[in-house]
């Protein structure tokens, strides 16, 4: 069986031996111009179109493939730079967890932009290429047989014209033959000659059919493929850049939408920063002036006036408890003005004219010296004028608003007001 298996294949080896040599011998006869070439313009116009389709979705393939490169790096440099901000981003900063859940939401999206375009395009565009190898065989295979047919046709015609020269010498009797001979004998000789040119000739017919169907069948297949595949590149130009279009239209718009709430975050985030920086400025000032408004005051103590000399010194009536809460009699705050003198009220103490805003009237019972611009010098007996606070929160516990009476009755205006410390005075 291994030597029949030798016999078959160095047999098959000679066949596609002589073949090549069959089809050198022709393609240098047409070459030369003594032999014929059978030409179909339109199939190769068909051929210079699958080329050409060829050439264009290899480069296109090429390109998807680079962009598919280029979606997969901008993927891996944006999820870098996100893992960069998230390190960065300190857990007090305003919208950490919104941040961290934007990294996350733009990881995903890159990752399903990437496997959609390589599904819908890339993927796609392989199959659409993987049918040219086999139809580029099919055409080299037709051109190879075509070439089989033109050489069994030639050598079919040559045989057709050695009939005829044989036919004439066998015609012709031969010297020696009719000499050596007998007659019956001539006969076969004839006999013979005609039946190896008839064998000849059958043998060259049998070979030009047998070329001839089999170029026929793979001509009439690529006659009918190659215009259809020619047709197809449009619809697979369709899809393809539809596909990637529309991909990129919905990647873009949902990663514009992240960007944005990205840069809100960014936005808030800066006027957190420049609201602690006010802050923190504000605070500064507060430290370095002698005294805010916004920081409780301390009251100053108070200390017992100094007692007279003798009790004969002071009228009775002009006594004020200083440590009592309740209010003094008219009777023991004032004296009734002399029989020809005319009545008035100690320090400008006059009820007239006063301002709608007025609270209350205080009298100062002891000196007091302002330790910060926005405070009144008081001295004892002079009557203040009690104002509300503009801003309540400014009000601190133990401090009135007020200005004094005789400031009023001077300017009628309420420009010179201070805060002061109500334990200095009386409630009149």
């Amino acid at each position: 069986m291994a030597e029949v298996g030798k016999g078959v294949n160095a047999g098959k080896l000679a066949s596609n031996v002589q073949k090549r040599l069959t089809r050198a011998q022709e393609k240098v006869m047409q070459k030369l111009g003594k032999a014929d070439e059978t030409k179909d313009t339109a199939f190769e116009e068909q051929v210079a179109n699958f080329n050409k389709q060829m050439n264009e979705g290899t480069k296109l393939q090429k390109d998807l493939k680079a962009y598919l490169l280029a979606v997969k790096t901008m993927h891996e440099c944006s999820k870098r730079l996100h893992d960069c901000l998230a390190e960065m981003y300190d857990p007090e900063w305003f919208g950490k967890e919104e941040v961290d859940s934007i990294a996350e939401d733009t990881d995903l999206l890159w990752q399903d932009f990437h496997e959609k375009l390589l599904d819908n395009a890339v993927i796609s565009m392989d199959a659409y290429l993987a049918q040219f190898p086999d139809i580029k065989a099919r055409i080299a295979k037709r051109e190879r047989k075509l070439v089989d047919f033109d050489s069994a046709r030639h050598h079919f015609a040559s045989v057709q014209k050695g009939k005829k020269k044989d036919e004439a010498k066998i015609a012709k009797p031969l010297a020696l033959v009719e000499k050596a001979a007998p007659v019956w004998a001539q006969g076969i000789l004839t006999a013979h000659q005609i039946a190896q040119t008839n064998l000849t000739r059958n043998q060259a017919e049998e070979d030009l059919g047998r070329a001839q169907k089999v170029f026929e069948e793979i001509n009439y297949d690529l006659q009918e493929e190659l215009p259809t595949l020619w047709n197809s590149r449009v619809g697979l130009y369709v899809n393809t850049f539809r596909s990637v279009s529309g991909l990129e239209e919905t990647f873009h718009r949902d990663m514009g939408k992240l960007n944005q709430n990205l840069s809100d975050i960014m936005t808030k985030l800066e006027e957190q920063r420049v609201a602690n920086d006010d802050a923190a400025n504000h605070n500064q000032e507060t430290s370095d002036a002698p005294k805010s408004p916004s920081k409780p005051r301390e009251v100053p103590p108070v200390s017992r006036p100094p007692r007279p000399a003798s009790s004969q010194e002071v009228k009775p009536d002009k006594i004020i408890n200083l440590f009592e809460d309740a209010e003094v009699s008219d009777s023991n705050t004032t004296t009734q003005p002399e029989q020809n003198e005319a009545p008035t009220v100690t320090n400008g103490s006059s009820d007239t004219e006063l301002p709608p805003s007025v609270l209350f009237k205080v009298k100062t019972m002891h000196d007091y010296s302002a330790t910060d611009s926005d405070e009144l010098d008081l001295k004892a007996g002079d009557i203040v004028l009690v104002l509300p606070f503009a801003n309540p929160d400014e009000a601190d516990d133990g401090w009135l608003m007020g200005v004094k009476e005789s400031h009023w009755l001077q300017n009628k205006n309420l420009l010179a007001k201070g805060v002061f410390p109500e334990n200095f005075t009386q409630k009149l």
